[in-house]
């Protein structure tokens, strides 16, 4: 997909990343404010294609930029850059109001200001009341939820999010699906989320980047995606 340089907010130019044998490469223009569905089969590279963008892989050569600037040596946390995994990395024996506060400061100095983004942000995501609790005592769903919470105060322009609705039965995947939408509308992120399912392509994405055997087979809008019958790795994707 070409875009004017304006408009990207994540670039990827003749990155890889060797594994032993295995060698990934990303060439790719992702463009501000969309939202971007990675997907392809298991081991395709999809996870660490966001972590390269994170900052947790480092690639062997090739240029990662996030809005024109090289980040290069930059740490996960320096960059423009929230991330929100499966497992939602949440601490257990910290209430849920403290986890998201992380979000806003890792030694947590939080000051009257603080606690009301925290406030605001549960409110956000439908858990008003809810910042007392511990992660254990929430169902999978809520618990995600406090994870988008934790993104949402760090206002971080990009999101990327590793299969955040895996472990969620089909009415949550609904129901988080709405609501990341619903953020999205009011914030703007660039959002890159991997996904398995053909019906979060559907529903969410702008524009599908398709993996296959480390290389991005395919970059465009969903609609022109969704219309493939010619690729074989596509048309199982889609169940076809």
């Amino acid at each position: 997909m070409s875009l004017p340089e304006t408009d990207i907010a994540v670039r990827l130019d003749n990155v890889r990343v060797q594994f032993g044998e295995t060698g990934l490469h990303f060439d790719c223009a992702v463009g501000k404010g969309q939202i971007v569905a990675v997907t392809g089969a298991s081991g395709s590279g999809k996870s660490t294609l966001l972590n390269v963008i994170a900052g947790f892989e480092t690639p062997d050569t090739g240029r990662v930029e996030i809005l024109g600037k090289d980040v290069a040596g930059r740490d996960p946390a320096e960059r423009p850059v929230s991330v929100i995994f499966q497992e939602h990395n949440l601490f257990a024996h910290l209430d849920v109001a403290t986890n998201i506060g992380l979000g806003i400061d890792p030694a947590l100095r939080l000051g009257i200001k603080e606690k009301a983004k925290i406030a605001s942000a549960l409110l956000r995501v439908g858990l008003e009341g809810f910042g007392k609790r511990l992660p254990p005592t929430l169902s999978g769903g809520e618990r995600q939820r406090v994870a988008l919470a934790r993104a949402l105060v760090r206002r971080k322009p990009v999101l990327l999010l590793d299969e955040p609705f895996a472990a969620l039965d089909p009415g949550l995947r609904a129901g988080m699906s709405s609501l990341l939408l619903d953020l999205h509308q009011q914030e703007g992120h660039t959002i890159l989320i991997i996904t398995h399912h053909p019906d979060d392509v559907r529903t969410l994405a702008d524009s599908v980047l398709f993996l296959d055997k480390g290389r991005i087979l395919l970059h465009e809008p969903v609609t022109q995606f969704l219309d493939h019958t010619d690729l074989p790795a596509v048309a199982q994707f889609l169940g076809r």
